[in-house]
């Protein structure tokens, strides 16, 4: 059973220097239900990446800028609660990049399903993640 709010982060505004608690806002919306190929996640983990700081800027870049008053995204780890996708069931874990809400809807295409006995669940947001995989090919890619 799922709770009936949904806690979300928006981008209330955009900073001017460092971010402060001002420039975002907590947000409580209904949980999502799970349409056919989508899943409800509910996040463990949440990664907060350098990146995220220049998204937060309105200006063009390899990523898009955040909107305003809309929920911020980025890595997350989380429990399948539902879902109407195969090849997925409630409890799997998922790796994915709608973080920064407590629950998530997800489309099936874009979670990669993770092995919770491998490592912790957060290293996938570090070292099994998209910082360890930057991290090697600077390594060995780009300086090697």
């Amino acid at each position: 059973m799922t709770a009936a709010v949904n806690r979300e982060i928006h981008l209330a505004s955009r900073p001017q220097g460092r971010p402060t608690a001002e420039n975002f806002r907590l947000v409580e919306t209904e949980v999502p239900k799970p349409g056919p190929g989508q899943l409800l996640v509910r996040n463990r983990y949440m990664s907060v990446d350098p990146y995220m700081r220049g998204r937060m800027n309105d200006a063009k870049s390899y990523v898009p800028p955040y909107a305003l008053d809309a929920p911020l995204d980025g890595g997350a780890v989380g429990e399948v609660v539902s879902g109407e996708a195969d090849g997925f069931a409630p409890g799997d874990m998922v790796l994915h990049g709608l973080g920064w809400r407590e629950y998530a809807l997800v489309d099936a295409r874009s979670a990669r399903k993770i092995d919770p006995d491998l490592a912790p669940l957060s290293a996938h947001l570090g070292v099994l993640g998209m910082v360890g995989l930057t991290a090697y090919a600077g390594l060995l890619e780009v300086a090697g």
